[in-house]
């Protein structure tokens, strides 16, 4: 064990954060600390590495045991650059190595017994000098630097000249290749595009230290870490699995524990209902045993009432206009700055009711395509069209345009005063607003809540065609989750830019990757772009392959198409897919059918007539029949 806190508590004020947090991290463990935000999960890393006092309780950390902490947003200032400044953490072996170089220039000019000497010394700081893998610091350094996102170019760069995520993660770098032996990491993917995130997770998942996570990125938490500590109501429940386990077994832990506060809350009403009765006997023997019933009653550990969860979203979501089937058609979309190509030959086909997600490293220009489809940007070439009734509704978590003084009911009435107060109830109800919710005042809002208010208000429009830039950023992980439900019951279009792969996950049912080169289109969730990517990675370094333009994965080949060919293979995915629903539907009719034959055979009038009962049996069994060979063509179809 590496570190272990027994009843943590701290309090600011009249306010108890944290009230007997208990929880251990063995050596090489990789653990997450969860809660919703405010629930205390920073305030419990600054007690841990004193950054802050705890008011109560024990911590232990492994003696001599290093630790390296990363902030929220922590930052590096000063005039080196992003190579010099991240190289820093080997100043000890940096010092030897050019100790190592004098001594060879020195014993070039010895002789003898000097020169023996002179090789000891120099043998023996050589040997700690491998140890400590010497030889490697910079290949190690340039390494890092590449995984987390900057590029050989950028290696030059002064600090001080970085934006604040750039000093972040060169913050990062250099606890990383500091290693030390409890990696205490604040939000780490917070400034890294995808690919730096999955880089940090293998990097991770390799440490030979400890890692302490606290993280919104759920796809991440589930790559690494094999523990989950969740941080609720001020006290801490350990979940021995990650953060998918973590969610599935609170849901049964808080059913349990409904159940436990509600049956002793009728043996508290029971008891309290025969203390009554006994005092209203007003005898002597009576009172003494109400009093005995009251002091038992006292001692009893009552079992915390678990808070009710707002009930997640169950409305289906219809737009009020339907859009055409053809949303955006767009061919050769290029852009350019000076000095910087960001992508060229740009190709979209979005039909109604598609959920795409948008992906590619950061400065690629994803937020620029957005701009430019929402007409906000110019296109250096190529053209596009929107299709018949598509009324857009964009959501920016970064420029809500709220009136803080407004209350959440207000908000809405405002921008729609035609709709009935029932009908704004029955939207705010299906984002999470209910009873006294909606007098809130917009300025009391967290960040989740008002990112709901934003959606609300987007979907209570005309729009039918959402275009969502970098929507959970920012969010707590409830407000995601009813994020994910409103986009998979929404009956419009939806297509968002996203770093979050658990989000894609749940969402996407195409994944469009904008490289300089154009689009490489994936038919499937993030899952399955992963791993169509892996194997076009593998088959590219056995065979070779120039870098594809708007080729579509999914389809029976991998190989490149041009335009038209990508717009039929769509026809074709979307035919099979219609292939697959008419049969699960004629499944489902079938199987009714035969429930209802043998609900007949049951009857008394048709079990007294032979002749019936053969009529309906012979049915039964030709739909059977039809039933085994439709099971047999969905399987194939699915094949």
């Amino acid at each position: 064990m590496i570190l272990a806190c027994k009843d943590v508590s701290k309090a600011f004020g009249i306010d108890t954060i944290l009230e007997k947090v208990t929880f251990n991290l063995e050596e090489k463990e990789k653990a997450a600390v969860v809660g919703v935000n405010g629930a205390g999960k920073t305030t419990l890393f600054k007690i841990i590495t004193g950054e802050t006092s705890k008011d109560g309780g024990e911590i232990y950390i492994k003696k001599n045991a290093e630790i390296g902490y990363l902030k929220q947003n922590a930052v590096i200032e000063g005039e080196k650059t992003i190579y010099e400044e991240t190289v820093s953490v080997f100043e000890k072996i940096i010092e030897d190595e050019r100790t190592l170089r004098e001594m060879e220039t020195e014993m070039a000019g010895l002789s003898g017994a000097e020169l023996e000497k002179h090789m000891q010394e120099y043998s023996a700081l050589q040997h700690s000098f491998e140890e400590r893998d010497g030889y490697s610091y910079k290949s190690r350094t340039r390494g890092v630097l590449k995984g987390l996102g900057f590029t050989q170019e950028e290696f030059d760069k002064p600090v001080c000249r970085l934006s604040g995520g750039q000093k972040t993660r060169v913050y990062l770098g250099k606890l990383l290749l500091a290693k030390p032996d409890v990696l205490f990491l604040d939000e780490p993917t917070n400034h890294l595009d995808i690919e730096s995130i999955s880089w940090l997770e293998d990097y991770l998942r390799g440490y030979q230290g400890a890692v302490l996570i606290i993280s919104h990125d759920r796809y991440f938490m589930d790559r690494i870490v094999t523990k989950t500590i969740e941080i609720e109501n001020k006290k801490s429940v350990v979940y021995e699995g990650n953060y998918t386990f973590y969610a599935k077994q609170k849901a049964v832990n808080r059913e349990i524990q409904i159940k436990q506060y509600e049956d002793q809350q009728k043996e508290i009403k029971r008891q309290e209902e025969v203390i009554k009765t006994l005092r209203a006997f007003n005898r002597e023997k009576s009172i003494k045993r109400a009093e005995s019933r009251e002091k038992m009653l006292d001692k009893i550990e009552r079992i915390e009432k678990p808070e009710n969860l707002p009930e997640k979203m169950r409305l289906t979501l219809t737009p009020r206009i339907t859009s055409g089937n053809d949303v955006l058609y767009a061919e050769n979309l290029s852009k350019s700055y000076p000095g910087k190509k960001l992508f060229e030959g740009v190709n979209l086909d979005i039909k109604r009711k598609d959920k795409v997600a948008i992906i590619g490293p950061n400065g690629v220009g994803k937020s620029t395509l957005f701009k430019m489809l929402l007409g906000r940007e110019k296109s250096d070439g190529g053209n596009m069209r929107f299709g018949t009734n598509v009324n857009i509704g964009y959501y920016d978590q970064e420029q809500q345009d709220f009136d803080e003084r407004k209350t959440v009911f207000q908000e809405i009435s405002d921008t729609y005063p035609t709709l009935t107060g029932g009908e704004i109830r029955n939207m705010l109800a299906s984002f999470v607003f209910e009873g006294d919710d909606v007098f809130k005042p917009i300025s009391a809002l967290s960040g989740g809540e008002k990112g709901r208010l934003m959606l609300a208000k987007i979907m209570l429009g005309k729009a039918n065609l959402l275009m969502l830039d970098e929507p959970t950023n920012h969010l707590d992980m409830f407000s995601k989750e009813i994020l994910e439900d409103a986009i998979n019951r929404y009956e419009g279009t939806v297509i968002y830019i996203s770093h979050d792969r658990y989000f894609i996950n749940r969402t996407a049912e195409k994944v469009l990757e904008l490289t300089p080169s154009g689009i490489i289109q994936y038919l499937g969730n993030y899952d399955y772009y992963i791993e169509k990517k892996t194997a076009k990675e593998k088959e590219e370094q056995l065979f070779g392959s120039a870098q594809p333009k708007n080729e579509e994965h999914g389809a029976p080949s991998s190989l490149k198409l041009d335009w038209q060919s990508q717009k039929e293979q769509q026809a074709k995915e979307r035919k099979h897919k219609n292939r697959i629903l008419k049969i699960e539907k004629e499944i489902e009719e079938a199987e009714n059918a035969v429930s209802e034959l043998e609900k007949r055979l049951l009857e008394p009038s048709v079990a007294t007539d032979a002749y019936a009962a053969q009529q309906i049996y012979e049915e039964k069994t030709a739909l059977e029949e039809k039933l085994e060979m439709l099971m047999i063509e969905w399987e194939e179809a699915q094949e």
